[in-house]
């Protein structure tokens, strides 16, 4: 992983997060973080929840620049976050494809697929209805 990216599994949360929202902006304004798609893939099949949903959403930041078809690749592994047991994971990476839907409509199919097979009745009653809203809301795009 480049040096510059160890920054997002730093020990102290809040400056990984810093880091993060710095990336985010980055993300949309160029494509300079593009070539960094595979290390923060590599991030989304981190245990850790925080780092975990970074890379997903960075991964998801990138669509507009993936010329190379990267996320096509690895769409399997990205959209695994979406099975996650912690259901706040999942409402992030819901969110998240919204980039993804607007900039790669050749993944849209795959991605209402997965979002389909979203099992509701894992999550607490709280929960089940917020993960619904934002299945519906990603499916609307």
């Amino acid at each position: 992983m480049n040096e510059k990216i160890k920054l997002l599994v730093d020990k102290d949360e809040n400056k990984a997060y810093e880091f993060f929202k710095e990336l985010c902006v980055k993300s949309a304004e160029s494509n300079c973080l593009y070539q960094y798609y595979d290390d923060f893939l590599e991030l989304v099949s981190n245990k850790n929840f925080y780092i975990k949903t970074r890379g997903f959403t960075l991964c998801c930041m990138q669509a507009r620049w993936d010329e190379e078809g990267k996320m096509k690749k690895s769409l399997d592994s990205l959209l695994s976050i979406l099975y996650d047991p912690k259901p706040i994971a999942v409402r992030l990476a819901l969110k998240s494809l919204h980039e993804v839907i607007l900039y790669r409509d050749e993944l849209k199919d795959s991605i209402f697929e997965a979002v389909e097979r979203i099992d509701l009745s894992k999550y607490k009653d709280s929960m089940s209805p917020l993960i619904k809203k934002d299945m519906d809301e990603l499916l609307k795009m």
